[in-house]
């Protein structure tokens, strides 16, 4: 099939803010596919190269001839040519799905010393190829502003509805597997018997549960009732696998690290089990027994020295126990592991004694509490209403330096924001940048007020409302935070973690918004 309708299909995905839409649109694309052609589209869909991370940034796209010409098109001229390839192609030179993936894994297995070469010809190959709209699809995929609206559960439904199967067992099914993209070929191949099929193995990651926010854990222990209130540690989310002796450590987004782990690898291999499922965080502890920095114990020259800490077994010997509650979870789980690699726990439906874990966990220097019905069962790769977390959130007082128009339902309002803190010459540093916590009124306030202070505006194409909005750095806007990190994409050398908008400071000038030293002195907070 051309590469041309996955685009069409992108455009109109993001073209309507109706989940059903969406869902038809990429059904219909789907039911035509051959097999062969499936994986690929659904990562392309979503925004996830099956191939993972390309390692191609915007300023290597940015340098391609082909590329510069197509941002500077009307998305109208590129349909006047009615999908003929652009002026000087080849004759002929129409992209097919396959093409686009070939290229991509070869881009992705061109590393190492002499490899920038290949990777431009490649590069310069694909795109000297496409249409106008195909380069501007690629361009975004390829540097993740791919934002059409088709995220996973879109497409778990899409994948449903063109292979006639219930959705949630092609959800289920997804989680177990830990690829969407191969459970789509699953469920468009084999149908329903196919999808029953797959289950939790050993040795083959899955999506990790995740947990909703609550604001206070009184609030989620009178919502969940008797709980396990677990620690809430920051480091590295892990799950491990064990099947004999074989030991493999993910990461959150299923990625291997065994080999830079040995000190998990060795309290696992330890535990009375053969075959095993853990999910729980790795971090270092300093000399004091506190928690070094998430981004330290991220980095290689910590790796070495992280320590596993778990909080739910997911599988045991033969038995799989996704749907067992959670009392019976930590029961087993606490016969094996040690406790120097549990998460501390209690059990209460008492909003002070859940209190008093928190106070445990904050004093330890830990960020806050997991507060967990003991009736929960695993639901992989969910963020379920079971499991609320609870933390003291951060927040900064931020200018706002540029706006970009958004893309999908807020297509026509001014709306991910790039924040900025005071630097010590009287300008601003950027930090980062959200579009979290707008509502629809907010998103109308801020395409006026951003009307006002626009000094200039960056397009993206010809058409108009698209691209960047740089605006005088006046307004003042209070910004929660899960906390900063080490960064090299921005000059002050700090990034924003899980930025949303909490309300505009009329109040405030941007004189008076927090510093980037302020900023930076979260990093050890």
């Amino acid at each position: 099939m051309r590469f041309a309708e996955v685009v069409a299909t992108s455009a109109a995905v993001g073209a309507t803010s109706a989940r059903t839409a969406k869902r038809d649109a990429i059904a219909g694309l789907l039911a035509r596919l051959e097999p062969e052609e499936v994986a690929a589209t659904v990562g392309f869909l979503t925004g996830e190269p099956r191939q993972g991370s390309i390692g191609v940034g915007w300023n290597t796209i940015a340098k391609l001839p082909t590329v510069r010409a197509a941002m500077a098109q009307s998305d109208h001229v590129a349909a006047d040519r009615h999908g003929e390839p652009p002026a000087g192609a080849p004759a002929g030179s129409v992209l097919e799905i396959t093409d686009v993936d070939r290229t991509l894994t070869e881009l992705a297995g061109t590393t190492g010393p002499g490899s920038s070469g290949r990777r431009q010809e490649l590069l310069a190959d694909l795109f000297g190829r496409a249409l106008d709209d195909e380069v501007r699809f690629l361009a975004n995929l390829l540097t993740g502003q791919l934002r059409q609206g088709a995220l996973a559960g879109v497409m778990a439904d899409a994948v449903a509805r063109a292979a006639q199967v219930p959705a949630a067992l092609v959800r289920r099914a997804s989680m177990l597997s830990g690829r969407l993209d191969e459970t789509a070929v699953v469920a468009l191949g084999e149908g329903r018997p196919g999808l029953e099929s797959i289950g939790l193995e050993p040795g083959r990651p899955i999506q990790p549960m995740l947990a909703s926010t609550s604001p206070s854990v009184a609030e989620a222990v009178s919502d969940l009732g008797l709980s396990s209130v677990e620690w809430k540690l920051d480091g590295w989310r892990i799950q491990v696998h064990r099947v004999d002796d074989d030991v493999r450590v993910y990461t959150r987004s299923l990625n291997e690290m065994t080999a830079r782990v040995p000190g998990v690898v060795d309290v696992v291999r330890r535990m009375p089990a053969r075959r095993l499922v853990l999910d729980g965080e790795a971090l270092v502890l300093g000399d004091d027994g506190r928690p070094a920095l998430f981004q330290d114990s991220a980095s290689s020259d910590h790796e070495a020295r992280l320590r596993p800490f778990f909080f739910d077994v997911l599988h045991h010997d033969g038995q799989d126990l996704l749907d067992q509650p959670l009392a019976v979870r930590r029961e087993l789980l606490e016969a094996l592991v040690p406790g120097s690699a549990l998460v501390p726990a209690r059990t209460t439906s008492e909003p002070e004694e859940a209190d008093a874990v928190l106070a445990e966990s904050l004093g330890a220097g830990h960020e806050g509490v997991v507060v967990k019905s003991i009736l929960s069962r695993y639901d992989a790769g969910r963020r379920g209403k079971a499991w609320r977390k609870v933390k003291p959130v951060h927040t900064l007082d931020l200018v706002v330096l540029a706006v970009e128009w958004g893309s999908g339902r807020r297509t026509g309002w001014l709306s991910n924001l790039h924040l900025g803190a005071r630097s010590g010459d009287g300008g601003f540093v950027m930090v980062g940048k959200t579009f979290k916590g707008l509502t629809d009124d907010l998103l109308r306030w801020q395409t006026e007020r951003f009307g006002e202070l626009a000094e200039r505006e960056e397009r993206w194409s010809d058409r108009e409302q698209t691209g960047v909005v740089w605006v005088r750095p006046e307004q003042v806007v209070e910004i929660a935070i899960d906390g900063v990190q080490r960064s090299t994409r921005y000059p002050g050398g700090v990034a924003l973690r899980f930025a949303r908008v909490v309300r505009y400071r009329p109040d405030k000038r941007a004189a008076e918004a927090d510093t980037i030293e302020t900023v930076r002195s979260l990093l050890a907070g």
